[in-house]
């Protein structure tokens, strides 16, 4: 970059190139916003499924209740 004064004409160039890049960059966000946004709604829909059917799958066979082990009963002193 040049430290030269620069003419209103180019100084208005200058603006309107940051600009369209600027539109350019908003337009590519978006579209990664939007895939991303599109990405966890199909995961979030896998995850639902796959915890439904577990759900389901759990009511239909409960698991075994575990076993309770009898505490050691504690000595008396005198």
């Amino acid at each position: 970059m040049s430290d030269e004064p620069k003419s209103p004409a180019e100084l208005k160039e200058i603006r309107l190139n940051r600009k369209i890049a600027q539109e350019a960059e908003g337009i590519k966000a978006m579209a990664e916003i939007a895939a991303a946004d599109v990405a966890i709604r199909k995961r979030t829909a896998d995850l639902r499924a796959q915890r439904l059917a577990r759900e389901a799958a759990e009511r239909d066979n409960p698991p075994p209740a575990p076993k309770v082990k009898a505490k050691p009963k504690k000595k008396k002193t005198t």
